[in-house]
């Protein structure tokens, strides 16, 4: 199947990728909607994801969260593939986590039980306190920012950086059949194809850290999954 047509369908090739590795991620604690930026193991994964796609198709823009390590990861894609369309926008951001923003994951269910408890609960309505969100509510806000990309990019490619949880939830939505919790490591590639006019999602790749295997990166990408959590 193109990604620019199926059966009358124009669809948008969406390159979904999640940004490059922070203090907080190695040190497994709450990002949400802090503003932590990348560190050094980070760079370097951004640079060889960027060569990676630089080896691809031209994508025809790059959006991106404005959070600093997603804004960093997508302006250092942006500068190697010679993409100057480069947006921010506050809907790719990662999940509010309310009360639970700083905190260990180990030490979460101590310093702050009722936030952790609607964080766990499995109530995808359940928002956290604090002013945290919903995982209905994050689902809503990068689903409809997504299929607004498919309708401007139709049988176009375009990258997408975002986060763990966020991308967690643009997954569940393009493959609702899977109940697995899946694992988002930093820098990783999820391509998704979406008709921009009925907006039919079609999950083709998921997780692709390939270009990181190659130079020993692995460990550290998979070592920091905090935020996806």
């Amino acid at each position: 199947m193109s990604p620019a047509s199926s059966q009358g369908e124009h669809f948008t090739e969406v390159v979904v990728v999640r940004h490059g590795e922070t203090s907080w991620n190695a040190s497994r604690i709450i990002q949400g909607q802090m503003d932590p930026e990348l560190n050094e193991t980070g760079r370097q994964q951004a640079i060889m994801l960027a060569h990676r796609l630089f080896k691809e198709a031209k994508p025809a823009a790059i959006y991106s969260s404005d959070l600093k390590r997603a804004a960093e990861t997508a302006q250092t894609i942006a500068t190697a593939c010679g993409v100057s369309n480069l947006v921010f926008d506050q809907s790719l951001r990662e999940r509010h986590m309310g009360d639970l923003h700083g905190l260990k994951y180990d030490g979460a269910v101590r310093s702050s039980p009722e936030a952790y408890k609607a964080f766990s609960s499995g109530d995808r309505s359940q928002e956290i306190p604090g002013g945290g969100e919903s995982l209905n509510q994050l689902s809503e806000r990068c689903v409809s920012y997504l299929n607004a990309i498919a309708e401007k990019h139709k049988g176009e490619r375009v990258v997408v950086v975002s986060h763990g949880a966020t991308i967690e939830e643009i997954c569940r939505h393009a493959d609702p059949t899977s109940s697995v919790r899946r694992r988002i490591p930093n820098t990783s590639i999820s391509v998704i194809h979406i008709s921009g006019e009925n907006h039919h999602w079609i999950l083709e790749n998921f997780g692709d850290v390939g270009h990181l295997n190659e130079d020993g990166f692995l460990q550290s990408a998979f070592g920091g999954d905090g935020a996806s959590a």
